[in-house]
């Protein structure tokens, strides 16, 4: 998903504000965007930003009662 930063706009509260939280979701998007780093923390008015949902490891569960 691509959107467009807002005035004043930092890159967590822009991911925070877009996926619900920053949890790895940062790294990822910076990821994805070469550049944005240098920028993150006032990205311009109308930059287009592709955001990037991370993903989460599956683990498998052990139960001792089995």
């Amino acid at each position: 998903m691509t959107v467009r930063a807002l005035q004043n706009d930092v890159l967590d509260a822009l991911v925070n504000r877009h996926l619900g939280s920053t949890a790895g979701h940062v790294e990822a998007t910076l990821a994805a965007n070469p550049g944005l780093a240098k920028v993150a923390m006032d990205i311009p008015m109308g930059m287009p930003v592709r955001l990037v949902k991370a993903v989460q490891p599956v683990q498998d569960r052990i139960n001792l009662w089995d």
